[in-house]
């Protein structure tokens, strides 16, 4: 009975661990997909309207406001208006967490701009983006050491 019992409980265990690989892998699909039609792609409204919950987006970016709409309303103007491009360089995600480090440029056309690196951290809950948090940092013209910032 015990070998039972330890086998019906690693199978539990097995299964659970397999849930949150699956979960995270959807996650991180979901969240990549977001970001390459938002940004590399450059068609926010549509990334937003597609990947971006409808009713809890927390927007953790003190210049920005919470909800899609605000989203939709707002930065993604600021992206479908000008030149921003971005080109992620990484996802890493863990459970209902993504990251996303990324190379964005303001105007990709001009060969003197060097643009910033972000890293952007996504919160996903039943198939849509919920939260979001970003930092980011200009590409200095030169570096102290021999590593890029990608």
């Amino acid at each position: 009975m015990k070998f039972i019992c330890l086998t019906l409980l690693a199978v539990s265990i097995a299964s659970s661990a397999q849930a949150q690989t699956s979960g995270t892998a959807d996650n991180k699909k979901i969240v990549v997909d977001f970001y390459d039609l938002a940004f590399t792609q450059r068609m926010p409204t549509q990334a937003a309207l597609k990947y971006i919950s409808p009713t809890t987006y927390i927007q953790h970016n003190p210049e920005g406001k919470d909800g899609r709409d605000a989203f939709v309303n707002g930065f993604a103007k600021y992206v479908e208006n000008g030149t921003l491009k971005c080109v992620s360089k990484r996802a890493i995600a863990e459970k209902d967490l993504v990251v996303i480090h990324s190379h964005c440029l303001d105007n990709p056309a001009d060969p003197q701009e060097r643009g910033q690196a972000f890293v952007d951290i996504f919160r996903v809950q039943g198939g849509k983006i919920v939260a979001h948090w970003d930092v980011g940092q200009p590409i200095p013209e030169k570096s102290t050491n021999m590593n890029t910032m990608f």
